[in-house]
């Protein structure tokens, strides 16, 4: 009997690393042509059903972009639409809170007719099976689309004023880095802004400011009641597969340091979460307690 080659052992090991999506945040973009679009009631703009060309269906959220909150089920979902509609200064201010809510809700909407709308004809999902859940209820996969006209659908919903650049992001398929991902999608928004079409038709300029100090200071405030008063003790969650809303839990964790958590990817140890721009030891020292590494 011949022994076993090291060489059959290595590749094996990269077959399994490429299909499996627990690892696969590490991975490289894997491509799956001739997807099409698969209606549903709870679909938005970044989130939607896809079925690829052997049948198999995916629900994906797209990188880099967020589109508002179309549909709110609960608290976590009304905060943030809240937060959503004051960095685009959609304004309460002589308005009632209604309208201002309803015309967040109408936007995004339309962002989710949008999507179905570019997504008509068969396009290209670009993806490494990344875990893309927000609160943990159902499972969602990062994602890049490219649509019919070869563009992308992140790009062309910031372009609309259907979406803001904000989430995680990740090296493009075109080799971009990730922050030269994010920064592109940033520049896009400036020039969306400027022209005023889509959400930012409805943005009053003179209240924005105040806006989105509001959004500041009740995040602050937040921080400061929860500041010293620790969870159960028997709360734990894994820091290479928690979902966003379990991430913001933590002490002093907030949506921007959740995303960032998750971009960065597998940890190897607890003490790498520093290396996230913006968690330094004093955070690591207070949500340490409930954090464990499983890969």
């Amino acid at each position: 009997m011949k022994p076993f080659s090291s060489q059959y052992l290595v590749f094996g090991v990269l077959i399994f690393l490429l299909h499996s999506p627990s690892l696969a945040s590490s991975a490289e973009l894997q491509t799956l042509p001739n997807c099409t679009f698969v209606a549903t009631e709870w679909a938005d703009g970044d989130s939607f059903l896809v079925r690829d060309q052997k049948g198999k269906q995916y629900t994906i959220r797209l990188y880099g972009v967020d589109c508002l909150e179309y549909h709110v089920h609960d608290n976590t979902d009304a905060r943030r639409l809240r937060a959503q509609r004051r960095y685009f200064g959609i304004s309460n201010h002589g308005g009632s809170p209604e309208s201002s809510i309803a015309a967040a809700k109408k936007m995004g909407k339309e962002a989710a007719a949008a999507v179905k709308k570019e997504l008509k004809d068969p396009f290209t999902v670009l993806t490494a099976f990344a875990d893309a859940r927000g609160d943990g209820r159902h499972k969602r996969f990062y994602a890049f689309v490219t649509t019919s006209n070869d563009e992308d659908l992140g790009e062309t919903l910031v372009k609309l004023g259907l979406a803001r650049a904000f989430g995680v992001c990740r090296q493009t398929p075109d080799g971009r880095t990730r922050e030269e991902h994010r920064d592109w999608l940033k520049d896009l928004e400036f020039q969306t802004a400027k022209r005023g079409v889509g959400i930012w038709a409805a943005t009053d300029w003179n209240s924005l400011p105040a806006e989105r100090r509001e959004d500041r200071e009740e995040d602050a405030e937040l921080e400061l009641a929860t500041k010293g008063k620790p969870l159960d003790p028997d709360f734990k969650i894994n820091l290479n597969t928690a979902p966003r809303d379990e991430l913001m839990r933590l002490p002093g964790i907030g949506e921007v340091l959740a995303n960032r958590i998750i971009q960065q990817r597998p940890y190897k140890t607890i003490d790498a979460i520093t290396e996230v721009d913006g968690i330094g030891q004093t955070i690591l020292q207070d949500i340490r307690p409930y954090l464990k590494l499983v890969n």
